[in-house]
Parts: C-alpha cells; sequence; structure tokens
C-alpha cells in the first residue's frame, strides 16, 4: 500500500501538558467527539468504551466535496499508554497512537497509512495528491489544537464538559 498514490500516510507527535492518565481518560469520552471536531459527524460507538473489539463508526467530512464512511476498531488498547487500530470503510488501513510521560505532560505519536476507497477521492488523488496531503495536513492540526484546548482546560477545571476544538481551518 505504501507508495500509493492513493495512501494517506502520516506520522506526527504532539505534547500535552497534562500526564498520559488524563490524556487517556480525555480520548475515553468519544460521546464528546463530534462536539470538538466539526468535520466528525455520525459518530457511535459499538463496545464498552476503549477495549480491544470495540468499533468506533462516523462520517468524516473534510474540506473537500466527500464525506467518508468509516468505521475504527480497537484491535489493541492498552491504558494510558496505547491504541492499535483497524480502519474500514471508505478509508482502509492501520492506524496507531502511542502516549508516553515527557518532561512535564504527555507525549502522542499518532501514525496512520490509509488507502481512499471512493472513486472520486482516488481520482483526485492522481491528479492532485499534494493539494489532498496539504489539505489532511491542516484537519490534523486543527483537530490536536482543539483537543490539545479541551484536555488541558479539562485538567485545570477537572472533568468539565468539553466544547473547544470546533474551528475549521
Amino acid at each position: 500500500m505504501a507508495g500509493s498514490p492513493y495512501v494517506m500516510e502520516y506520522r506526527g507527535a504532539f505534547e500535552f501538558a497534562l500526564g498520559p492518565e488524563q490524556v487517556w481518560e480525555a480520548i475515553g469520552h468519544t460521546e464528546r467527539f463530534e462536539g470538538w471536531w466539526w468535520w466528525l459527524g455520525e459518530m457511535r460507538i459499538d463496545g464498552p468504551g476503549l477495549v480491544p473489539g470495540a468499533v468506533l463508526r462516523g462520517l468524516v467530512s473534510p474540506p473537500v466535496p466527500y464525506r467518508m464512511q468509516v468505521t475504527v476498531r480497537l484491535d489493541e488498547c492498552n491504558a494510558p499508554a496505547r491504541i492499535d487500530a483497524t480502519v474500514g470503510g471508505d478509508l482502509v488501513g492501520p492506524a496507531s497512537l502511542r502516549l508516553a510521560a515527557h518532561e512535564a505532560g504527555t507525549r502522542a505519536e499518532v501514525a496512520w497509512s490509509l488507502e481512499m476507497m471512493q472513486r472520486p477521492m482516488r481520482l483526485a488523488a492522481r491528479v492532485a495528491k499534494p493539494l489532498l496531503q496539504w489539505g489532511h495536513d491542516r484537519v490534523v492540526e486543527a483537530t490536536v489544537a482543539g483537543f490539545r484546548r479541551h484536555v488541558e482546560a479539562s485538567g485545570r477545571r477537572g472533568a468539565g464538559p468539553g466544547g473547544a476544538g470546533t474551528e475549521r481551518p
């Protein structure tokens, strides 16, 4: 799959001012995802939370004229350090999250290799892959910035409601 024009590869590392347990707890609030991220809709989870075998389902609406139905099957979950998942639907491939204590907080490392399955997205990837990658990376940046604001604000005031992170790139 790597090297294919239809595959979005991503690796990134981000730091948060809270410990891994607090970051993991925030990630576990899947019922808040749609409020945090403008690009996610119809979110639901089949299973009891962040545990192996649970499946997250949602509609991804990036800043391109296509919507993508995705499932994220949690293959391995080791709180508060690791999630390995398999993405299915209109995007297909492996994804991972690693959390580790780092200085005064947490370092989060994410990686995925996702093949676009929709015909229009595959066509767009053949003629404008750099533009698609640029848009993808802006959505990741906005997603992380919004999550950071939410998790760090919640950490300062306790487990209050989250609404940050809804801005568009």
